[in-house]
């Protein structure tokens, strides 16, 4: 061996290829800033909760997932999609063709007007990353987007990753709220702090109605008001109408209001949420031409193209749901899903806010009484109260449910913290399961 190649094992000096990964400094591994200080995120300290609860099987009423599938019809256009070659490959990056036609299709009733598929609807990987891609289009390092809350949490993250700044305006609670049952309705917003939140930099507004996690679906009137002040001030609206085939009371799309309020606004749809699908990831953007195109630009950068198969089948089920009357049958079941789940509050004497869309429940759990010796995880006894509530349930009744301030800035923390959001979208026996272990809850409630 020439010199040049020896060592020896008792050497002080270890050659590089045998040097072990513990004399790497990983400190030099500085994360971004975008995601180096966040807490941990609630859906895995719930999901923690429930894999380490004495009580087994765990109720899971906390993520909005579908406790069941979609119907038959949207379950075979699936399964017929990929013996097709052209399903399996790459989808053209602003959508396949038949099914941006089937939701332009679809919406052009709504909107009073034909949408042309082509210009004003884009397909994304699920609503999220639709919405991501619209901050991405149009807001710059510095600009401000006006978020009320209770918000979506992935607000939060999508908009700081394209550089801007959030601005909270928070929604009023009900005033009774802890001592009596509201209406959705009831959580209101003050137009005079939506004014005084904006400034030269406001670039956009995010409404998101039906709301997650509120259930709140806003009026024409409250909608027709936050739109003038956006036409005066020429804001772009992102309007998250994601649950926008469930609602319970008449329900307005924002960008029908006007063809003024509709050339400044991008609608965001999901296939998930529509069909009882929440792993296909397909969602989608319905927009003028002028604002279609920035977000079709920034999801080509993003992830290219969507999937191809499940977008496909996304749009034989649009073309087939009127024929099995699906949109008014989903309605019905939701609503009485959450008419059946909602007895148990009745009986327990908690008050909650009656949802008016969507599959979120708020239940105000002021009159629960913690045990004051009770030990909770670090991570868990520095939030606020309604995290220990969750955790509390999961780990006493074997029933998860989400704690609501996550969906609030740590300043408005009080407007949710009594609360906790229960998704009702499970099967009928899952519900009634819930419903005898919340009664377990009667020992720990104080008038």
């Amino acid at each position: 061996m020439p010199s040049c190649f020896r060592f020896s094992l008792s050497s002080d000096v270890t050659p590089p290829n045998i040097r072990t990964m513990a004399s790497v400094n990983t400190t030099q591994f500085r994360p971004a800033q975008r995601v180096a200080n966040q807490k941990q995120d609630v859906w895995s300290i719930v999901n923690e909760a429930a894999a380490a609860s004495p009580v087994q099987p765990i109720v899971n009423m906390g993520q909005g997932f579908f406790g069941y599938n979609p119907p038959q019809f949207v379950i075979d256009a699936a399964k017929s999609v990929f013996d097709r070659v052209d399903c399996n490959q790459y989808a053209p990056t602003k959508g396949r063709p038949r099914l941006k036609k089937a939701i332009a299709d679809a919406y052009s009733k709504f909107y009073g007007k034909t949408l042309d598929p082509n210009k004003e609807v884009t397909i994304t990987t699920g609503a999220n990353e639709g919405m991501l891609s619209a901050f991405m289009g149009f807001i710059e390092p510095g600009d401000e987007v006006i978020v009320f809350e209770p918000f979506f949490d992935q607000y939060i993250s999508n908009i700081e990753m394209a550089g801007g700044k959030v601005v909270y305006v928070p929604l009023q609670a009900p005033k009774n709220g802890d001592t009596q049952n509201s209406q959705a309705a009831d959580w209101t917003l003050e137009l005079e702090h939506f004014r005084a939140a904006i400034t030269p930099n406001t670039r956009m507004i995010v409404l998101n109605t039906p709301h997650n996690p509120i259930g709140k679906v806003f009026t024409k009137d409250e909608l027709q008001a936050i739109a003038d002040i956006c036409v005066e001030k020429k804001i772009l609206i992102l309007s998250d109408e994601v649950y926008d085939t469930l609602y319970y009371v008449p329900f307005t799309r924002i960008a029908t209001l006007s063809p003024e309020v509709a050339s400044i606004t991008l609608t965001v749809g999901s296939a998930g949420k529509n069909f009882y699908a929440t792993g296909w990831r397909v969602g989608w953007l319905i927009g003028p031409e002028h604002l279609i195109k920035y977000v079709s630009a920034a999801h080509t950068r993003i992830c290219y193209s969507s999937v191809s198969p499940l977008q496909e089948a996304t749009a034989i089920a649009f073309e087939q749901a009127d024929q099995y009357n699906f949109w008014e049958e989903s309605k019905r079941e939701m609503k009485a899903k959450m008419d059946k789940f909602n007895t148990i509050w009745g009986e327990l004497g908690l008050p909650y806010s009656d949802p008016q869309g969507g599959y979120f429940v708020l239940v105000n759990m002021s009159k629960i009484k913690l045990p004051e010796d009770y030990t909770f995880p670090p991570h868990v006894a520095d939030r606020p109260r309604d995290f220990k509530l969750s955790w509390f349930l999961i780990m006493e009744l074997g029933v998860a449910a989400i704690p609501p301030t996550e969906f609030v800035s740590d300043a408005n923390a009080y407007i949710a913290e009594s609360y906790l959001r229960f998704a009702v979208c499970k099967n009928d026996d899952v519900l009634e399961t819930a419903q005898e272990r919340l009664r377990g809850l009667k020992k720990y409630i104080q008038e």
